[in-house]
């Protein structure tokens, strides 16, 4: 047996030699992938020695690996062959050699038994895999057979398991466990077919007899030590995720709540306890979960001396144990009305818990782990009907007006001094907490309702009205996150607080920046609200302009600006002036600073939004004023020599306008559907279009800018962009450019084709292909991209992912739109036949998506198009070819859905000719792989020939016989 390409030591650089299969060339081999520093080398050792591992001889070498005198990495490959060969390749094995390889994995655990510590786990996991392999029927008691196999006592002759007399019942008593803990994770990690999984799990709960009086003994045992008992926590832990019953491991548990108050042990234990009661099984023995009740409610003490002297560690497992009792069984734990106080009492220790001491995650890690078990509990109280409802919540609504004040303490930030010297992670850690707190809030709303409002604003009115109120600004700062946390997503629009609060907001004193960020969100928040009530927006938009000058604000104030000027636009016109003023002040002072460009793009949509509300006569005018700082630097960069910096002003002031355009719609109705292309028609005006009037004027400066950037395609891209948004947002309104925008693309794509082009006259074919006096310019845009890119495809478009994406896309929108163009003698339908074949054999997911929703159309239109028709009888056998070569191993399994799309048309608008095709193609021998039968092929062309509508059956039957290609149908990979 011999492997290529490997160079062996001491031939290094030299040519690839054949490299026998011994154990010293994988010992050689294991050197080089462990110490030579050359990765390549690594590599190539890396691949030899995974086909080594898969070949026959493999059996035998593993042992030779494993001899004393070896050192630990080459007997750690030694046991991890013998495991890979076991889970593997136990077909390759005789019956009659179980039992000999059996006994030869329990000697060699028991002479790996002081160590290495990896080597003995790969062969403890060995074994476990063998014994899953051969469980119940060749080996009925398992674990009885090994726990006896490691007694301290010399065994006896008959087990038949070679165990020698032990010289070390430490040693061998972790080895034990080791085993034990490794067979129900070997169970679990392995690929099984259902039955056999079901079969395993009966076979392996049976065990836990064997198992739980030996874990009990050793726990309670003086002679155990802590490292003994770790190691019993651990394999207890293991055994609970097989759903062993909570009534059989009640009296292991109450051990392991005893280990807590050892500190080597918590960690294990609070991750035992953990681990078993949040088996959603458990709820079937409510006696046994009441009897832990008390258990875990006699650790506060301990939970709040450890909060109180600042000992994370102990405090976060602590609370782990609280929260996976208190919410995986809420409801059952609900329903036990007589044991109501205790659970109250549970849910009082989760709570101190969210509100443990300290600033989240600098001082505290705790209090997150709650969060998720407020919804559950609330859920649950909601669930019931609403005679008991009304009782629990009677008792609860009082807990979370309390869970509310805990949120926005926590909340809090810390002093500005503190928080400066906070890591950027730290920052970002907390920012995502206060984002599940705000999530929390408002879900708590559903609850409480229109109360917890009035609540906030009563405490926010005392901090802002009460002289004597010493307030901090993090108070107030808290008070307005829980508002805005609520009104983000509730309607508030009918809370009588609104008013009020409306008018407090202006008395908050924003010089803290923290909390000027929470204003800005905050109103914001209530941009919807402030548009049915527009008389308030003289009190509150000043506070907004005065934001949006100050540069740290920049996020928050523009943001919350682009909200008004969206929701409020048709009350703005007074205010208009002044908003464009200052935001072309902000404009001046960030433009040319890239890392602020998405505040530039947001403001440039609110002032969007607010130019298209304004009187007609004023909008052209304003617009003027707007963009012409902008123009003139677009000018002047022009004439500019090609580099870096000035590339990415170019993009930034172009991505503005585009921004700008998106919103700027005169005929936007209040939620007109963006992209509604039919139901829209141009508006019956006098004068053109202001965005179209501006595009006109600046059309020769684009020209000038593409002409010297053709070649980079960002730059290309951003221009594209700024006439993609104007079409969308215009619609036929944009029909006057047209006929020079399709001259100038064709130019641009011939001269240096890119896929941002297509996509724009993609647009324009969704718009104006239905437009008689459009058409003409379609058609010449269309027949010169075409040509084009069909030389791309005669030399080779692997290297152009996108413009085959694009390029299908193209014309599947040329087909649902307007399949009349095909008639021109220069569009070649055969010719875009091929280059859709060739685009299904790409392995990027978009274009064959691309390509699949081309043929879609194509196959859809070919009853009414003569050309479509000759074509498919010509060349579509080519079609189901290439299909079934993908599905059969050509292409990754994860594009099989876009191939059975394919297969769905076919089969829906040919049937008859596809028939013939898939006799034909699939008669073939080892077509579309050797995998897969002559009586599977025919069942797959039976069962796809019989489907022409269930668009889901089809993807099963493809998905399938894609497996079957690939050796894994019933490997469980079906399952994902």
């Amino acid at each position: 047996f011999t492997l290529c390409h490997m160079e062996p030591p001491g031939n290094p650089g030299g040519t690839p030699v054949e490299l026998e299969l011994t154990v010293e060339n994988v010992e050689s081999a294991l050197y080089q992938l462990y110490f030579d520093p050359d990765m390549e080398h690594k590599n190539v050792a890396q691949k030899w020695l995974t086909q080594a591992q898969a070949s026959a001889q493999a059996w035998h070498f593993c042992w030779a690996l494993l001899s004393p005198d070896k050192i630990p990495e080459v007997q750690f490959f030694g046991a991890s062959t013998l495991h890979t060969k076991i889970s593997r390749h136990w077909s390759d094995l005789a019956a009659d050699q179980h039992e000999s390889l059996r006994t030869q994995l329990l000697s060699h655990i028991l002479q790996f038994s002081s160590g290495p510590k990896m080597v003995l786990t790969r062969l403890c996991v060995a074994l476990a895999s063998l014994a899953l392999n051969v469980i119940p029927q060749a080996w009925s008691q398992p674990v009885a057979d090994m726990v006896r196999a490691f007694q301290p006592h010399k065994p006896d002759p008959e087990d038949g398991s070679g165990a020698k007399a032990s010289q070390d019942p430490h040693a061998h008593c972790l080895t034990l466990l080791e085993l034990l803990t490794v067979l129900p994770e070997e169970f679990q990690s392995s690929r099984l077919a259902q039955a056999r999984r079901g079969q395993l799990r009966e076979a392996l709960a049976g065990e836990w007899a064997v198992v739980c009086p030996l874990l009990r003994q050793l726990m309670q045992s003086q002679d155990s030590s802590s490292q003994v008992k770790e190691k019993v926590l651990q394999c207890l832990s293991s055994w609970v995720a097989l759903d062993v019953p909570l009534g059989e491991i009640q009296e292991l548990l109450q051990d392991c709540f005893t280990a807590l108050s050892d500190p080597e042990l918590f960690d294990a234990a609070v991750e035992t306890i953990v681990n078993a009661i949040s088996q959603p099984d458990c709820q079937r023995y409510i006696n046994a979960l009441l009897s832990l009740m008390p258990l875990v409610l006699g650790l506060y003490d301990q939970l709040k001396t450890a909060a109180q002297d600042g000992d994370m560690e102990t405090s976060h497992g602590i609370c782990r144990i609280a929260v996976a009792l208190g919410e995986t069984h809420s409801r059952v734990l609900l329903e036990q009305v007589d044991h109501w106080q205790e659970y109250l009492a549970l849910v009082n220790m989760i709570l101190f818990c969210t509100g443990i001491p300290g600033h989240y995650p600098v001082n505290e890690t705790t209090s997150s782990l709650t969060l998720t078990f407020w919804y559950t509990l609330q859920d649950d109280i909601l669930s019931f009907e609403e005679e008991k409802q009304s009782v629990y919540l009677q008792v609860y609504r009082p807990v979370y007006f309390q869970l509310v004040d805990v949120l926005l303490h926590k909340s809090h930030y810390p002093s500005q001094e503190e928080y400066a010297s906070w890591s950027s992670d730290d920052k970002e850690q907390f920012r995502i907490y206060r984002v599940d707190i705000s999530d929390t809030l408002m879900y708590v709303y559903e609850m409480l309702g229109a109360e917890l409002l009035s609540n906030l604003y009563e405490r926010l009115g005392r901090l802002l009205m009460d002289p004597q109120q010493s307030a901090v600004w993090q108070d107030t700062e808290a008070l307005l996150f829980g508002f805005q946390s609520i009104a983000e997503t509730i309607d508030v629009n009918y809370s009588d607080v609104i008013p009020g609060l409306i008018g407090l907001i202006p008395r908050i004193n924003i010089s803290n920046i923290l909390l000027a960020d929470t204003v800005m969100y905050t109103i914001g928040s209530l941009a919807e609200w402030l548009a049915d009530h527009p008389v308030m927006l003289g009190g509150i938009l000043p506070m907004v302009l005065q934001g949006l000058a100050k540069p740290e604000l920049s996020v928050s104030s523009v943001s919350t600006l682009k909200r008004i000027c969206r929701e409020c636009r048709y009350d703005l016109g007074p205010y208009a002036q002044e908003i464009l003023t200052v935001s072309q002040v902000r404009h001046g002072g960030i433009h040319s600073n890239t890392s602020s460009g998405s505040q530039c793009m947001w403001l440039m949509q609110g002032l969007g939004f607010l130019l298209s509300a304004l009187p007609s006569e004023e909008i052209l005018g304003r617009l003027h004023s707007l963009i012409t700082p902008h123009i003139q630097q677009l000018d002047t960069l022009a004439q500019q020599e090609l580099n870096a910096t000035n590339k990415q002003s170019i993009i930034h002031i172009v991505g503005m306008l585009a921004s700008l355009f998106t919103t700027l719609d005169i005929n936007r109705q209040a939620d007109c559907l963006e992209g509604a292309a039919s139901s829209r028609l141009p508006a019956p005006q006098s004068t053109q279009n202001p965005v179209v009037v501006v595009l006109q004027q600046v059309f020769t400066l684009i020209q000038t800018i593409l002409s010297k950037w053709l070649h980079d395609s960002e730059v290309v891209e951003a221009v594209c962009g700024v006439f993609d948004k104007s079409v969308r947002t215009l619609l036929h309104d944009f029909g006057p450019m047209v006929p020079q925008l399709g001259e100038m693309l064709g130019e641009i794509y011939s001269a240096f084709p890119q896929a941002s082009a297509l996509d724009l006259a993609r647009q324009m074919v969704h718009i104006f292909a239905g437009e008689e006096h459009h058409i003409s310019h379609i058609r010449s845009l269309t027949e010169v991209l075409t040509s084009t890119t069909l030389t791309i495809f005669q030399q080779g478009p692997r290297d152009h992912p996108d413009i085959a994406e694009s390029f299908m896309d193209l014309h599947a929108q040329i087909l649902k739109r307007k399949p009349d163009l095909y008639l021109s003698e220069q569009l070649d339908v055969k010719a875009l036949f091929y280059c859709g074949i060739l685009s299904l054999k790409f392995p990027e997911t978009p274009t064959v998506k691309a390509a699949s929703q081309f043929f879609t159309e194509f196959l859809s239109r070919c009853k009414d198009m003569p050309s479509f028709g000759d074509v498919l009888q010509r060349d579509g056998k080519l079609l189901t070819e290439t299909v079934l070569q993908a599905v059969g191993g050509e292409s990754p399994s994860s594009l099989t859905e876009h191939f059975s799309e394919v297969l769905l048309n076919l089969s829906r608008h040919c049937p008859a000719l596809l028939s013939q095709w898939l006799k034909e193609t699939l008669q073939t021998p080892g077509f579309p792989c050797a995998q897969v039968t002559a009586e599977q092929k025919h069942t797959f062309s039976q069962q796809l020939l019989r489907e022409q509508t269930n668009k889901r059956r089809v993807k099963e039957i493809v998905k399938e016989f894609a497996l079957l290609c690939r050796g894994l149908q019933g490997s469980g990979y079906s399952d994902y």
